[in-house]
């Protein structure tokens, strides 16, 4: 960890000047180096005027009682310095100088102002400035650089857009000229790209109908107390990982002749899995290990992958005797994640050297199905089209584990750990372009180069669902600026998503339903639209479900004026109740949603189907109806070339065993996914929808 100074206040006069030059109006001024001065800094300006104190600790100017508006002359302005000076709250505060400025005519408040984020790079911010910036905390951020459209976006998301817009008699303020200054400040080539920045911010941006002008700016230089050293990535042609998905060749380093550990397990699982390839384990004098053949050193190993789990200090040794290996996985822990930063730097220095790529620190390893890679227990599951990268190497394995149980298959899985080396990016841009992967999956806690990953994602055109850990905690730090206390992680990660067309889940089941419908529906061209059709029985559930796809930012498109031929009882409307249980026709499903389309003439993108399992065993001995239903659903979906079809089997887990995963195996065949709840279908339903936008603006 490096020692660096505590940011520096830039003077408010010497922002402005810098800002001037970037296109933002500011208000006429002149500075004075003390209070006697002012009278002849001020003469060439029209009152009322504003005196504002400078200097290197002034850093919230009203709180220190160093700023006086209103004044209606050169004279008084220069009473108001002194006073400023005298004040009990300026005692011990260095004032350099004063700023005299015409104050700005009255309007809508505005704060405009961007951080650098360590791992992002800059962002901007905007929202409802002055007091209402402490008090409502209306604010909308976008990663720079930002469009023209990602400013006119950002002012449509704040809750006090329409005061921008005027209300209740007051005229609409010129959001053009307060586009233009969201451009100067993230726009290409703007503030947030052009200076050497912290913190920056113009609080408030008061706008009228004539124009935005930034009546007080504030920048802080950079420097948090302590920065982490990291060694650049290599900026080399991209990384083939076809042979850490698939590797020839598999050594374990740190297997035990006598007691099990880790290394153990891993030959153990490698063996289970049935690997095809050399594997062997690295002993300095066994000839061999739980049956597996040993090699004294990673060196002249001839493997293509080796996995490193010994004790945390021993790895960098390791690491360097592995020349020839193209990619090394370090499983064991103790580095960054534990406050050890100068031993993981030894360890990608090492690696370096060796020239070999490095997966983690702290991570399981990789599994590929198709390519022999595993770290899990067990034979494997079936070669698929899902690929995900994750900062858990545990969460990792449930995923499969669990995602493998509903019938999801999966190409390739890396675990990353701590991303030392090979981070989520290089992996993402490797993963859009395999021909063996339909859908990416993302578990991430802190990526290291944020602005490679966004990068990445606004390049990718493949389906990518992500599932972020720490997005509550992260962000937490002490802010000299409204801007910087406002802006943290979990907002970053919200406008990335919005930016790069990214879907943000918030649980492990929401990422495993996401990837199946993204991946049973891949391929299928849908209308860029929010509108849903629900159907199934029993109004309360209807009505739940409406609620359910409001929170998911759904919308439940109103039913064309049709005759469906419903049996006496339905309810028409959307959620659409119809009768299905034991005694009902299991084709009533596909026969009104196919008049409801016709009779719309478009195709409802996505069409929600529930169904109470329950009730087909409370009020009947068979599973046969139910199972009908399943086939006629997927006779829906198979009709349908236009609109993605979901089955939710609410109450699955009164079914006899068994019936369940048929129930699954029928939809699936079909191109269904399924949920047990609506609330679950209606997470991956509006994943998807985030990827129909992102499709459709490309």
């Amino acid at each position: 960890m490096t020692q660096v100074e505590e940011p520096g206040v830039v003077a408010e006069h010497v922002v402005k000047d810098l800002i001037s030059g970037f296109g933002i109006a500011v208000p006429r001024g002149a500075t004075a180096r003390a209070a006697e001065d002012v009278v002849a800094a001020a003469s060439g300006l029209t009152p009322p005027l504003v005196v504002k104190a400078y200097g290197p600790g002034l850093v919230h100017k009203s709180d220190a009682g160093a700023v006086r508006l209103g004044l209606g002359s050169p004279v008084e302005a220069a009473r108001a310095a002194a006073a400023i000076r005298a004040a009990p709250a300026a005692a011990g505060i260095a004032i350099e100088g004063y700023l005299v400025e015409e104050q700005a005519a009255p309007g809508v408040e505005v704060i405009v102002g961007a951080v650098r984020d360590p791992s992002f790079g800059p962002v901007v911010l905007v929202g409802l400035g002055g007091v209402w910036t402490e008090v409502l905390h209306d604010t909308a951020l976008r990663l720079c650089p930002i469009t023209e459209d990602d400013a006119r976006e950002m002012l449509s998301e704040l809750r006090g857009a329409a005061l921008l817009d005027g209300l209740r008699g007051s005229p609409a303020v010129d959001r053009d000229a307060l586009v233009k200054v969201l451009l100067a400040v993230g726009g290409p080539g703007g503030v947030a790209e052009s200076l050497d920045f912290r913190e920056f911010e113009l609080n408030p941006v008061i706008c009228t109908p004539g124009g935005a002008v930034a009546v007080d700016a504030r920048l802080l230089r950079p420097a948090p107390a302590t920065v982490e050293a990291r060694l650049p990535r290599p900026e080399a042609t991209p990384q083939d990982f076809a042979r850490l998905f698939a590797p020839r060749g598999v050594a374990v380093v740190g297997a035990s002749t006598k007691r099990p550990n880790f290394g153990n397990m891993f030959l153990g699982f490698y063996r289970a899995a049935g690997y095809a390839g050399r594997l062997v384990a690295v002993h300095p004098t066994a000839d061999e290990i739980d049956g597996v053949p040993c090699v004294p050193s990673l060196d002249g190993s001839g493997v293509d992958y080796a996995l490193v789990a010994v004790p945390a200090e021993r790895c960098p040794d390791v690491v360097r005797e592995a020349r020839g290996v193209p990619f090394v996985q370090v499983m064991s822990g103790g580095f960054r994640e534990t406050g050890a930063a100068g031993l993981e730097e030894e360890l990608v220095a090492a690696a370096r050297a060796a020239g070999v790529r490095l997966l983690g620190p702290n991570c399981m390893g990789v599994y590929s199905p198709a390519g022999g890679q595993t770290f899990i227990g067990g034979r494997p599951g079936p070669p698929g089209r899902i690929a995900l990268v994750s900062q858990s190497g545990g969460l990792a394995g449930e995923v499969v584990r669990v995602g493998e149980r509903r019938g999801l298959a999966f190409s390739k899985v890396a675990t990353v750990g701590n991303s030392a080396d090979v981070g989520p990016a290089e992996l993402l841009r490797y993963l859009a372009a395999d021909d063996d992967t339909s859908v990416i999956g993302l578990y991430l806690e802190d990526p290291r180069d944020g602005r490679a990953l966004f990068e990445a994602l606004r390049a990718v055109s493949k389906p990518v669902v992500a599932l972020v850990g720490g997005r509550s905690a992260q962000g937490h730090r002490a802010a000299a600026s409204h801007t910087g206390a406002m802006v943290g992680d979990a907002r970053i990660w919200a406008a990335l998503g919005r930016q790069a067309g990214l879907p943000l889940v918030t649980a492990q089941d929401d990422l495993i339903g996401a990837l199946d419908l993204l991946d049973l529906h891949a391929g299928r061209d849908v209308p860029a639209s929010p509108d849903v059709l629900v159907i199934g029985p029993s109004g309360g559930a209807g009505v739940l479900a409406a609620d359910a796809l409001d929170r998911a930012g759904l919308r439940l498109a109103p039913l064309p004026d049709v005759d469906l031929g419903l049996p006496v009882g339905a309810v028409p409307g959307n959620p659409l109740e119809i009768p299905v249980g034991p005694r009902g026709r299991p084709d009533l499903v596909g026969q009104v949603v196919t008049a409801i389309q016709r009779a719309a003439r478009r195709p409802y993108p996505d069409v929600i189907t529930h169904v109470n399992v329950q009730s087909f065993f409370t009020f009947g001995d068979s599973a046969d109806p139910l199972l009908a239903y399943a086939h006629a659903v997927g006779e829906l979906q198979r009709g349908l070339t236009g609109t993605r079809v979901t089955l939710v089997l609410r109450n699955a887990e009164y079914a006899p065993p068994g019936i369940e995963d048929e129930l699954r195996t029928i939809a699936r065949t079909a191109g269904v996914p399924t949920y047990r709840s609506i609330e679950a279908a209606a997470t991956a339903v509006a994943a998807a929808k985030v990827r129909d936008q992102r499709r459709e603006c490309v």
